[in-house]
């Protein structure tokens, strides 16, 4: 398999880039002040094939709890996703061996400053403590002020790419001028064709940047393996790559199974097996889910997907979109452009139709709310009352 020509970075002890392998990576699905359990999946992670393994930080409870596991499971090269906090790097860059921020979030917090000052902040931080940055641009989470600059931009079925694309070159150029050169981009989207677009859109433009590949919210599988096999498929044969993770719906016991699929997909491409894809695929029912991580606040948000799945199978031949996100960071903004959309909080269940609130309903009867909506979407589209 060609390899791409991107530049070498170095996270804890393995290289990123550089025509190195091919780095699997993956995320504990626990929460990160759970300490047992947390060093207990970052082992498993690792003991599958993870080169690095990342977790959550969102308060200082959680950094106590990620200084503990990092002493305790100091072979998986942990790496930290900062949330909406991106200052809480000045306690975790000691004990990471990388750090991923999302130029969407800094959006959020000391509104007052300008994004190259947050980003200066992070940068210099990680500089200072030898560790690595990943920029990691969603298409659901974009900065509102780079959304709005580019929208329209695309065809109706690359909405939102050049946005993210032009988000991640924004900050690759801020980095640039503050001499710091030890990061990897990521550009996720739900939608493989967005995350085909993106990257090939990127790398033709900054072939020097190493690329992290993924599509965020993949699903369940088997779904969720199909959709990540079509971009990877495409982006790798292309020497568009250097590390990636599968992000699956999965209990928190079988987040192993992300590292598996990741290593069959390489597998299968470097000897040249390629499945085919449907003419069809991508059409009819389509339904998204984040992968259970260490910021969802229920874990019964995991079950409710895989009854979401269940129920709206009656659907399955009309092309409709329902989002299932497990938390409060992803949730509201990247259930927007689903024609349903489900975000779970600790104890109730935000319920959206596109980016209109419907309310909040209990985890045992949002299910019952949710099928009346999607008979609503069925009878717009077809005339037709759904029995």
């Amino acid at each position: 398999m060609k390899r791409a020509s991107s530049r070498p970075i170095r996270a804890g002890n393995v290289t990123i880039g550089g025509g190195n392998p091919i780095v699997i990576q993956s995320m504990c699905a626990t929460r990160t002040q759970d300490i047992d359990a947390t060093v207990d999946q970052a082992r498993m992670l690792h003991s599958a094939g993870a080169g690095l393994v990342r977790v959550a930080i969102d308060s200082a409870k959680d950094v106590n709890a990620l200084a503990e596991v990092c002493a305790r499971v100091p072979e998986a090269n942990l790496v930290v996703d900062l949330q909406e906090n991106y200052r809480l790097i000045a306690q975790v860059a000691p004990l990471v061996s990388k750090v991923r921020y999302n130029p969407g979030h800094l959006y959020h917090h000391e509104k007052q400053k300008t994004v190259r000052e947050k980003v200066a902040f992070i940068a210099e931080t990680a500089e200072r403590n030898d560790i690595a940055l990943r920029v990691g641009v969603n298409c659901g989470s974009v900065d509102p002020e780079m959304d709005a600059k580019f929208a329209g931009a695309d065809e109706p079925a690359l909405d939102g790419v050049t946005a993210m694309v032009e988000s991640a070159l924004q900050h690759c150029q801020i980095l640039d001028d503050l001499g710091i050169t030890r990061y990897v981009v990521s550009l996720k989207d739900s939608d493989p064709r967005k995350v085909i677009a993106g990257n090939r859109r990127f790398a033709s433009m900054r072939p020097d940047v190493p690329l992290h590949l993924g599509v965020t919210e993949a699903g369940m599988l088997p779904d969720g393996a199909i959709k990540t096999r079509i971009a990877f498929e495409q982006l790798l044969t292309e020497a568009i790559g250097d590390t990636l993770r599968v992000s699956l719906t999965l209990p928190f016991a079988e987040k192993w199974r992300e590292v598996e699929v990741g290593r069959q997909i390489l597998e299968d491409i470097q000897a040249g097996r390629f499945r085919s894809v449907p003419r069809d695929f991508g059409e009819g029912l389509n339904i998204i889910s984040c992968p259970s991580c260490s910021r969802v606040e229920n874990e019964a948000f995991i079950d409710l997907a895989f009854k979401v799945r269940e129920m709206a199978a009656y659907a399955q031949d009309y092309n409709i979109t329902i989002a299932v996100m497990g938390c409060r960071v992803n949730g509201p903004g990247e259930t927007d452009d689903a024609d349903l959309g489900l975000w779970c909080a600790p104890n109730f269940v935000n319920l959206k139709r596109g980016e209109e609130e419907l309310g909040a309903f209990p985890y045992d009867t949002v299910l019952d709310r949710l099928k009346v909506e999607l008979d609503a979407i069925i009878a717009t589209k077809t005339g037709v009352t759904t029995a």
